[in-house]
């Protein structure tokens, strides 16, 4: 037997079978979270599968909004920045499975460039001095934001001062979520975008798809859109959002205040922002709220 061989290239040598062992152990772990849809892939499918469903926004045909409407909130940019809606900032590690699949409280708000209605981008105007579905909202009159229910559970956009446990994560400003309390914390109102016509315009009707102010009631900060700082959110890069009042040397609120309520054109042509250009949708609104008055 001396002639025969006793060592070939292919023997197994060092802790090969603790190796194999460990390979099988890591490859059944992996089809066990398949199947279970708990793998990252499938969480941000499932998860963009659900925010990203379509939404209808409120069809106004009289030119201004009313409490119930679904709309989104628009910034048209700056110098620093694209065009951007409010969105829900969800990801895979705020999600809860029970009682439904949906986002947790609190949540996260960002401003991104997709400006699609759907779950993430839809919020309901929502009385909060109990003010009937349907009736108009005015200049100076308290309300509240929320998100359309299901996966995105009805929770109201939410503000409170600023102290160095509780502020925006870029810029340190005061913070901007959502949660489910639907308190003095979560009222807001709207204002005439320019200073010098703001006392006229109190108290009336506002108009749909025009530049307006979204004021805190508690802080009198104005929600604003940061351009220079970026988030990288599982839905690519978008901008910080905060309440905070940016003024001119004149003492008026910059472009990063300004926001527009879209809702969608009454001839079901998509939305009203993108089928007409800002300065006439403002004039005929305008022209539309005042005739209503």
């Amino acid at each position: 037997m001396a002639h025969v061989r006793t060592y070939r290239t292919n023997v197994r040598i060092g802790n090969w079978n603790e190796d194999l062992r460990l390979q099988e152990d890591a490859m059944k772990e992996y089809l066990e979270k398949k199947q279970r849809g708990e793998l990252s892939t499938q969480k941000v499918d499932f998860l963009k599968q659900n925010i990203l469903r379509p939404v209808n926004l409120a069809v106004t045909k009289d030119g201004g909004l009313h409490f119930g409407d679904v709309v989104m909130l628009v910034n048209m940019g700056g110098e620093n920045r694209e065009c951007s809606v409010l969105s829900i900032n969800a990801d895979i590690n705020g999600l809860t499975k029970s009682p439904s699949p949906s986002i947790q409280d609190p949540c996260g708000i960002s401003a991104g460039s997709g400006i699609q209605p759907c779950t993430r981008t839809a919020f309901i105007i929502t009385s909060v001095d109990g003010c009937p579905e349907g009736s108009p909202l005015h200049f100076e009159q308290s309300f509240s934001l929320k998100t359309t229910s299901g996966f995105a559970r009805g929770l109201y956009l939410t503000s409170d001062l600023k102290n160095f446990q509780k502020c925006a994560k870029k810029s340190r400003l005061q913070e901007v979520n959502l949660t489910d309390d639907d308190s003095f914390l979560s009222c807001w109102k709207a204002v005439h975008f320019d200073p010098q016509e703001r006392l006229e315009y109190e108290g009336q009707c506002v108009p749909a798809n025009v530049k307006v102010l979204i004021i805190h009631c508690k802080t009198n900060q104005a929600l604003a859109v940061l351009g220079d700082h970026v988030l990288w959110t599982t839905y690519g890069k978008e901008y910080e959002v905060t309440a905070h009042t940016f003024l001119d040397s004149h003492k008026a609120e910059q472009d990063n205040n300004h926001w527009i309520l879209c809702t969608s054109d009454p001839g079901g042509e998509g939305l009203v922002l993108l089928n007409r250009p800002q300065s006439e949708a403002q004039d005929v609104e305008l022209t539309q709220a005042n005739t209503d008055i």
